[in-house]
């Protein structure tokens, strides 16, 4: 695997030098496709134009980012920011990169979750988005410009993860693929009107991670080992964010399914609204889940903040599924009385 690290560093190099200045660019493209946003940015905006895409497309992304946890303890793919230093092979030539905020994350690196998890949560989008537009307008030409924002999308997140040395090509290449192809076929599985004991699987899937962990651990793996490299070859220690660990990942996946069996328990079908209460609620909820993404967790004791991360994602579903259009509903259903 040197060569194909060898060579996915001198590509990155040359983004760096070509797109000097650029920087603030691709940070917000990685931004974009980092699996937070699925939950806290994509989620809603879907929600409020389609219930289903919505519950689907947070459905796909819990998952799909599960599955990538499970990858990457399995395939122990490294980080071009430590591989460079702890494979001692650019001492008479190194490489003139530079490291950014989102650079430093503490998981191994094949394959890459931001593509996989765009890759997957996108596919939902587009696809019924393309099939709404060919049912309103039989045009195949108009149908098809998901598509190609889709893939437009998924060589940009590549690129941003490759530009700030975060992923290696081949790892961006196979989260994208494998998030496609997991895309594909979560989206025909989607949990509409179950009961909540469904959800409680939820923590089956922390279980299954766990145990797998304990297998690792008793077969003499070390699944903390990327965590020591990313502390050691970080530029800057405040780089390294405990949201960024495997496990903080597995956390957030298995509260957004709680808590998207919990919405749908307490309002199953959701509330049907008109255009504008819908964008006012879209617009409350984006509003809430921000303020619910900048709460403070505290870092220790690490038991305290997954605790805690924990719960903020079985938040999310409630408060763009329940709370929020619940009290515009109550609001406009009052307004009409009066």
């Amino acid at each position: 695997m040197d060569s194909v690290h060898i060579q996915g560093v001198w590509i990155a190099e040359r983004l760096q030098e070509r797109m000097k200045g650029q920087e603030n660019l691709w940070l917000a493209v990685t931004h974009l496709g980092d699996p937070k946003a699925a939950f806290l940015l994509v989620f809603p905006l879907v929600y409020f134009t389609s219930k289903r895409t919505g519950v689907a497309l947070l459905w796909v992304a819990a998952f799909s980012e599960w599955f990538n946890l499970i990858f990457k303890w399995l395939l122990f793919g490294e980080r071009p920011f430590w591989w460079i230093g702890e494979s001692r092979l650019f001492l008479d030539r190194e490489p003139n990169l530079h490291q950014f905020p989102s650079t430093c994350e503490t998981g191994p690196g094949s394959p890459s979750g931001h593509s996989m998890v765009t890759a997957a949560v996108w596919w939902v989008v587009v696809s019924s988005l393309g099939s709404y537009l060919y049912s309103q307008t039989r045009s195949v030409v108009l149908s098809v410009s998901p598509y190609l924002f889709y893939l437009v999308l998924l060589i940009s997140v590549g690129l941003s993860r490759i530009f700030i040395l975060a992923h290696f090509p081949h790892q961006v290449v196979a989260g994208s693929i494998t998030g496609f192809l997991m895309g594909v076929v979560l989206q025909r599985r989607v949990p509409e009107q179950r009961p909540l004991l469904f959800f409680m699987a939820s923590f089956g899937l922390l279980l299954t991670a766990l145990t797998l962990n304990a297998g690792l651990r008793l077969l003499g793996i070390d699944v903390s080992w990327s965590i020591a490299l990313a502390n050691k070859w970080c530029s800057r220690p405040e780089w390294i964010r405990l949201d960024s660990t495997p496990f903080s990942s597995l956390t957030r996946d298995c509260g957004a399914l709680l808590g998207l069996g919990l919405a749908q328990y307490w309002r199953p079908g959701g509330w049907s609204m008109p255009w504008a209460p819908r964008a006012l609620s879209l617009a409350l909820s984006s509003m809430g889940l921000y303020h619910v993404h900048r709460l403070p967790l505290p870092v220790q004791p690490q038991s305290l903040f997954y605790t805690l991360f924990f719960i903020k994602f079985v938040m999310v579903p409630q408060i763009v599924m329940v709370l929020v259009p619940g009290l515009v509903h109550m609001f406009t259903h009052k307004m009409k009385k009066h």
